[in-house]
């Protein structure tokens, strides 16, 4: 009896043992590496072709190569028409499709594809796009494309006038397309597999090669955007039952490289995390920017083994006309600045240019980035 509740304690420090790990954990932000990679070589296909959209109200082009594609294919299903000039303009559109084929693609698949105008058609409302063979790069026909295409504006013309919303020389033909033929995509080599991150950060490569190498198999981070894995010997011959162990393993999130992003069409500014603020001064205007630095020492209590440390605080101080003035408490960020100057009613222009001004002069620890 004592042996079965001295197990039974044994279990429960066990489980409780493990519980910090698992909240800290949860408390943390992480992610799934299925949604932060992909598998190196397993990617989309691109395919194209050039077509006919027939049935359009007047609305098609009146170019002369739409009317000897009209003839051939008229001769393609039999009929015989001796001038290409017999056919009506304005009714048909030469177009080309395009569509791109999802890896591991069997035949028989249904895939979406989109119809551009090549010539003056005014919109493809209305219109079918007539049997298209699609190609590959290196010229294999891959897939065929057919059925009534779908835009998502409207074009309307009377007494010489006209008025548009939208786009009405694209559209789509819905589930149109129909793969021709399987597409191979190759899993890794004979022993490994790599996978790319989608966005390149090498300490989230090291953390994803960790992770993998404590709990799945051999792992490596080879650069900032791909980690090579050992396929252990069981799941040679099972590589999606490994992949499928790999891409739901969780690894902690990291931290962005400092960025802000303005558009100077807009006036919209996108501050990123981590954006630091150095000793500055700007005059823009009837505005005047002033950072200041205050550095603090913070000395550790005896007993806790630390060691002294500088913190640097910042101050920051803005002047206007007026006789206005705001001043910033220690340890202001950009937010702080671009909140007090909103206060102020700086417009988005004014703060645009004083923010560049503050990247050139280096007090802008951030990458800015004008879009």
């Amino acid at each position: 009896m004592k042996f079965k509740k001295l197990t039974a304690l044994i279990l429960l420090i066990s489980a409780l043992a493990l519980l910090p790990l698992e909240v800290m954990a949860l408390s943390e932000q992480t992610l799934r590496i299925k949604d932060i990679t992909h598998v190196k070589g397993i990617r989309e296909n691109q395919v194209v072709g050039y077509g006919l959209v027939v049935g359009l109200q007047n609305t098609g082009d009146n170019s002369r190569h739409t009317q000897m594609t009209s003839q051939q294919m008229l001769l393609s299903l039999g009929t015989v028409i001796d001038q290409s000039n017999y056919i009506q303009k304005g009714t048909s559109a030469a177009v080309i499709v395009t569509a791109n084929i999802p890896p591991f693609a069997k035949e028989g698949d249904k895939i979406d594809v989109t119809v551009s105008a090549m010539a003056d058609a005014k919109s493809l409302a209305g219109g079918v796009l007539v049997q298209t063979q699609l190609r590959a790069p290196n010229g294999e026909i891959v897939a065929i494309a057919q059925g009534p295409v779908t835009v998502g504006g409207i074009q309307a013309s009377r007494g010489g006038s006209s008025s548009s919303k939208g786009v009405t020389t694209t559209g789509r033909v819905p589930n149109g397309g129909i793969i021709e033929r399987d597409i191979l995509s190759t899993i890794g080599d004979e022993t490994t597999l790599t996978l790319i991150l989608d966005k390149a950060d090498y300490t989230m490569a090291s953390r994803i090669s960790k992770t993998i190498s404590t709990r799945l198999a051999p792992a490596r981070a080879l650069d900032g955007g791909s980690v090579e894995i050992q396929i252990p010997y069981k799941y040679r011959n099972d590589r999606v039952a490994f992949l499928s162990l790999i891409e739901n393993q969780i690894v902690g999130a990291v931290s962005e490289k400092a960025k802000v992003i303005v558009n100077e069409r807009t006036g919209t500014v996108v501050i990123g995390g981590n954006t630091k603020l150095m000793p500055a001064a700007v005059a823009h205007g009837g505005i005047t920017v002033t950072i200041r630095a205050q550095n603090d020492v913070v000395q550790p209590n005896p007993f806790a083994m630390g060691q002294t440390a500088i913190v640097q605080n910042a101050q920051i101080q803005i002047d206007e006309k007026q006789a206005s003035l705001v001043e910033m408490e220690a340890n202001a960020s950009l937010s702080d600045l671009v909140s007090a100057l909103n206060n102020i009613g700086v417009t988005p222009m004014d703060l645009i240019a004083i923010l560049q001004a503050l990247s050139q002069a280096g007090s802008l620890q951030a990458e800015l980035e004008v879009i």
